[in-house]
């Protein structure tokens, strides 16, 4: 699901801006009357110019910084088959993105391509080591356009998202390549629903508009509201972030003022379909019966000046219509993440009105399947930076017996997840480290598993640094704090009720910590009060005990006020500096380190 972010520190290596970028699948789309006897597109007789064009709105979304194919699960895409059996096809890597995007252009003279967000952050090493650096690289040499912010491109905060924009080298590292100054990003990054605290100004452009032989398109874009709650306080410090609708529905008519007629929004908010098949329809029975979540309600809210939406955050595939307020379909669209998949929409554009036939408004999911030819420039790009990453990506940190599924688990207590808190709880259980008696880890920051399988020269079973890195991105400091029993409580009910109700949020925790979890109660009842307990004891209320977890949880993030209420704060080590120091300390190549067993949590369903 949407990446949970958390903020990366400056300390050393850490991932830059949230990827997401928005693909929108084009079919042909149906001629408006009249538009016969005028050409469609082309021709038209006479030397006129036919009165319509189709444009061809290419998107995709939540990229994060993934250049090379996603490993394990992460790298499949659903597709239901005729016969209703679910074949996982593998998918993604930017070599073939590329690829499909180029092929897909051809013979469309009007061709945009669009993102929906989360374009850079929680990215693996080959990205994250150099600032994102080279995810920014590679979205220029796929030609892309526009893209809307997410809440990942708020991980290193607003000044280091203006580099990434306009270039220059970073602040702390300095430049990567001997004689080369970063570029920036050749495409607008768009922001119309962020702004500075102290001037009430946009960050970044609100919107831009698209140009060719008289045709315009407006693009607006905008991150989600809620992304001062899934990001670092320090990621988001001296902005302002807007309602969705509102600053949507204002730079419309902005644009409507301006005679710009036809508008997309990128929006970095999403849904859930019901399905997970990327060639589901969700408009069965009706439009947008098949779609559930917060894009439905922002859907329906804004203006019928806007022609599309491409969406995103939510890591969903949908090809959706939602009606707009005057009750009319408008096709709203989501490729996943990992360029996995991408959207080809077709615009009918009309030179009369200046704006889209909105009927005629056609939009598919398309595979990036691994099976075509790689892009040789992306593969330059990649082999050029994996040799810069290489002294640090390459050098073995541990060994595994099998996967240790974290992101690839649906279950609520993952393997990964209980290695992870219990390297947090050794780490910081020494008195001048902390003493810390209790780990929490939040899931939405287990980035990837790890998987068994080599990913390079390592071997079968070697976890290395540049594996280590893809599962935990954001080096986030740990804190050790005293929270109360009451408080410690009041944490784990949090997990099933406020904000996280209705998408549970399950902490992962460290070893000792056990309790039940009734999932066929509501709110916070689902976390059974009388059954958690440490080390075998009741939680006492009154009493205080030390609890460690990453600034991110500290900080009250991801719907978790109780934990940003804790007092008598310790800075530890990074996330990753411990992960790391645990899978030496607790494997060989002689002896490595198994899958745990997932029994902290009882789940009664």
């Amino acid at each position: 699901m949407s990446a949970t972010p958390q903020k990366n520190r400056a300390s050393r290596r850490v991932l830059a801006a949230a990827a997401g970028l928005v693909t929108v699948g084009a079919l042909v789309a149906a001629m408006p009357a009249g538009a016969h006897d005028r050409g469609h597109g082309h021709g038209g007789g006479h030397g006129h110019k036919p009165r319509t064009v189709d444009v061809q709105l290419l998107s995709f979304n939540d990229l994060h910084g993934n250049l090379e194919p996603p490993a394990g699960s992460a790298g499949n895409v659903s597709e239901t088959q005729p016969d209703g059996t679910v074949k996982a096809i593998p998918a993604g890597g930017v070599e073939y993105l590329a690829t499909s995007l180029r092929t897909a252009r051809k013979g469309n003279p009007y061709s945009v391509t669009a993102a929906g967000g989360d374009m850079v952050g929680a990215s693996p090493l080959l990205s994250g080591l150099f600032h994102d650096e080279p995810t920014i690289e590679a979205l220029n040499g796929l030609d892309l356009d526009v893209t809307a912010v997410g809440n990942h491109e708020f991980d290193e905060g607003a000044t280091e998202l203006a580099r990434l924009q306009n270039g220059g080298c970073h602040p702390v590292e300095g430049c990567y390549e001997k004689g080369k100054k970063f570029k920036g990003a050749d495409f607008p990054y768009l922001a119309a629903n962020v702004t500075k605290e102290k001037t009430g100004k946009p960050l970044l452009k609100p919107y831009t508009v698209w140009k060719k032989n008289g045709v315009k398109i407006g693009f607006i874009g905008v991150t989600l509201e809620g992304t001062p709650d899934i990001v670092t306080a320090n990621g988001v410090k001296g902005l302002k972030f807007h309602d969705e609708v509102e600053t949507i529905n204002k730079y419309a008519r902005e644009l409507d003022r301006k005679g710009v007629k036809s508008i997309v929004a990128l929006i970095h908010e999403g849904g859930a379909p019901a399905s997970t098949s990327y060639n589901y329809d969700c408009d069965s029975p009706g439009a947008g019966d098949g779609i559930s979540g917060p894009i439905v309600d922002i859907a329906k809210g804004i203006t019928p000046k806007v022609d599309a939406l491409v969406t995103g955050h939510t890591h969903q595939a949908y090809v959706c219509t939602v009606p707009d307020p005057s009750g009319k379909p408008r096709m709203v669209t989501s490729a996943s993440s990992f360029g996995k998949l991408y959207t080809d929409t077709t615009l009918t554009y009309d030179r009369r009105t200046n704006d889209i036939v909105r009927t005629s408004v056609k939009s598919a999911n398309h595979v990036v399947t691994r099976d075509q030819p790689k892009a040789p420039d992306m593969t330059r790009l990649i082999d050029r930076w994996n040799k810069l990453a290489a002294p640090i990506a390459n050098k073995p940190q541990g060994w595994i017996s099998a996967d240790i599924n974290g992101r690839g688990s649906t279950a609520p207590e993952k393997p990964l997840g209980n290695v992870i808190a219990d390297a947090q709880l050794e780490g910081l259980a020494p008195a001048d480290k902390g003493g810390a008696e209790v780990a929490f880890m939040n899931p939405g920051g287990i980035r990837a598993d790890l998987v068994h399988k080599a990913s390079g020269s390592e071997g079968d079973g070697v976890v290395t640094y540049g594996e280590a890195f893809t599962v935990q991105p954001f080096t986030n400091m740990m804190n050790v704090v005293d929270l109360t029993g009451a408080q410690l409580v009041a944490a784990l009910q949090q997990q099933v009720s406020g904000p996280n109700e209705a998408s549970p949020k399950i902490l992962q925790v460290s070893k000792g910590l056990t309790y039940t979890l009734d999932l066929t109660k509501s709110g916070a009842d689902r976390v059974v009060a009388g059954t958690i307990k440490l080390n075998g004891e009741a939680i006492d209320p009154a009493r205080t005990y030390r609890v460690a977890m990453n600034e991110f949880l500290a900080g009250g993030g991801d719907g978790f006020p109780a934990l940003g209420e804790g007092t008598n704060k310790l800075v530890g080590a990074s996330d990753l500096d411990l992960f790391n120091a645990y899978l030496a300390a607790h494997s060989t190549a002689t002896a490595p380190l198994a899958p745990p067993a997932t029994d902290r949590i009882t789940v009664i369903q």
